[in-house]
């Protein structure tokens, strides 16, 4: 099996795994209880907790668990909304490419009376800081902004917005989608400036069903549910400890590794790049310039045959890749057309996910059965 889908979910490490299982089969008490086994519970979450503040280069106090980055995002928007979005300040700013749990929350607050600014790419797919300052005034309330895009791998000049908007309106909440950054390139708080930021356990080798929400020191944020006193009564109900323990020991394992990783999946970012523009019928929909894009994703159009099609055909070799973001479940991608990618090819696209486990030999088996597929395919139409 050739696994190249790993910006909809990577496989669980070992050692995560293993962490959860001491949580679900020996201390698997309620950490809100007073006795040892709840006590045993909640020194798992401080650990996991203070694992991903320091990845952070914050404290644990500022790291609040969630269901997942859609929860944490949700909480971001929606609680920051109902505090700070008042009497004037309706005026929300985002990027055009944002993932589903921010695009539909803003479509959502739009409905409720926000006015909702989509700041598009300029003709090379790059996003330009300026247009983000100019759009926000004194009647914006919240910016959010992704780091990493997750279906081309296109970065977003998050750290210039925020530092500037920070200079010139302090009082804006500034929210950043950090799910395809996180663990993959530097996602420091000093350097991003932002005030909440979502993450996501499972993109990182942890386990799906829980993510994180880091709060800035002083941000008010009002809870989507009521309950208990749990993380601060801000997000109520029993910790998942299995996923958040597996979460930190996530964090643990790759903290240290970021910058030989980078590295070394940018090399095999450039070999594939190198194989795919060699072929006629590719065109890349990612930026190849390793200072605007991550180098955890590529995305082509095989011109011709759809994404679907091609998706099952590689599938039958047990090669597995993917359309575009697994929350669309396959719907037409605005993410593409944001970027001027003609529908003709934005039909057509497929989306190749690294991770450190990637080998450029299964990189050569990919483009072969591309290649095979396009053959093959097209003399079937």
């Amino acid at each position: 099996m050739i696994y190249l889908d790993n910006a909809a979910t990577t496989r669980p490490a070992e050692s995560v795994i293993r962490k959860a299982g001491e949580c679900l089969t020996e201390h698997f008490g309620n950490p809100s209880s007073l006795h040892k086994l709840g006590l045993e519970a909640e020194l798992y979450i401080r650990e996991a907790r203070k694992m991903i503040a320091d990845s952070l280069g914050t404290e644990p106090e500022n790291i609040l668990f969630t269901s997942g980055a859609t929860e944490s995002s949700n909480l971001a928007l929606r609680g920051a909304a109902a505090v700070y979005g008042k009497r004037k300040k309706k005026k929300i700013i985002t990027s055009a490419v944002e993932h589903a749990s921010v695009r539909s929350t803003l479509n959502a607050l739009e409905q409720q009376g926000f006015e909702i600014i989509r700041i598009l790419p300029d003709e090379h797919g790059r996003f330009q800081a300026e247009d983000f300052i100019r759009a926000a005034d004194e009647n914006t309330c919240l910016i959010s902004m992704m780091l990493a895009e997750n279906e081309t791998g296109r970065l977003l000049p998050v750290p210039e917005v925020f530092r500037r908007i920070r200079k010139k309106f302090p009082e804006i909440i500034l929210h950043c989608d950090a799910v395809q950054a996180y663990m993959k390139i530097p996602v420091r708080i000093k350097e991003l400036n932002a005030d909440l930021i979502s993450l996501s356990s499972h993109k990182i080798h942890g386990i799906k069903g829980t993510g994180a929400l880091y709060i800035r020191k002083g941000i008010r944020l009002t809870p989507l549910l009521t309950g208990g006193k749990q993380e601060n009564a801000i997000r109520p109900g029993t910790e998942a400890v299995p996923l958040i323990a597996a979460f930190g020991e996530a964090v643990r394992l790759m903290q240290n590794s970021i910058p030989e990783r980078l590295e070394q999946t940018q090399a095999k970012k450039d070999y594939l790049l190198k194989l795919l523009s060699d072929m006629p019928e590719v065109v890349l929909n990612s930026d190849t310039d390793k200072n605007y894009s991550s180098p955890y994703i590529v995305n082509f159009s095989v011109k011709g045959i759809r994404s679907e099609i091609m998706l099952h055909y590689l599938e039958q070799k047990e090669i597995y890749v993917s359309s575009g973001s697994a929350c669309s479940k396959g719907a037409k991608s605005g993410v593409l057309s944001a970027y001027r990618v003609p529908d003709s090819l934005a039909d057509c696209a497929v989306r190749v996910s690294f991770s450190e486990e990637t080998t450029v030999q299964e990189l050569d088996t990919l483009v072969q059965a591309v290649a095979e597929g396009q053959k093959n395919l097209i003399h079937k139409k």
